[in-house]
């Protein structure tokens, strides 16, 4: 696969991405009786030294050459895309995890004798301690880790035959 069609599929599915978080966001709020607080001015979770699968960042190269080119990243500590009004100076094309950060999540990790152990977790700013507890919340209240990683990994390996190239955000300015 080309550079162009890994962008076109990496757009996909960060618009697929998007749809299921607001779908997660709604039944979070309906059942938890509380919304998720992230947005612009909220950047806790946007630190430095983030690294990307190379198709992610062939998407912020194509959807954000000005800005890459001629802007300078963010102030070091901070995210590179962080602009110093606390939002995202490349919202649009925002990597995987930057679309996930926030939600409540749920992952599930293998013992090696075929069964497991599920997780949970939320944002410290997004718990709220006399809310429902997350073990009493449905799966559906949650973001899965895993499903959506694997998607975003089989096309990248399908733009490097699975070397899994990864770059690090500060590393896409000119200036970085």
């Amino acid at each position: 696969m080309g550079p162009e069609e890994a962008v076109r599929r990496t757009r996909t599915l960060h618009a697929v991405i998007d749809h299921a978080t607001e779908r997660i966001a709604a039944v979070f709020a309906a059942a938890y009786g509380a919304i998720l607080r992230c947005g612009q001015g909220c950047t806790a979770c946007c630190q430095d030294d983030l690294t990307v699968f190379e198709v992610e960042a062939l998407r912020l190269r194509a959807e954000y050459a000005p800005l890459l080119d001629a802007g300078e990243p963010g102030p070091v500590g901070a995210c590179a895309f962080l602009g110093t009004d606390g939002a995202c100076r490349a919202y649009e094309a925002r990597p995987y995890v930057c679309r996930t950060q926030g939600l409540p999540l749920r992952w599930l990790e293998e013992d090696g004798d075929g069964g497991g152990q599920e997780y949970r977790d939320i944002c410290p700013l997004n718990a709220d301690p006399t809310g429902t507890p997350l073990v009493e919340l449905e799966p559906a209240a949650f973001w899965t880790l895993g499903p959506w990683e694997d998607q975003l990994r089989l096309i990248q390996e399908a733009l490097d035959g699975g070397e899994g190239r990864r770059v690090p955000l500060r590393g896409l300015f000119a200036r970085g």
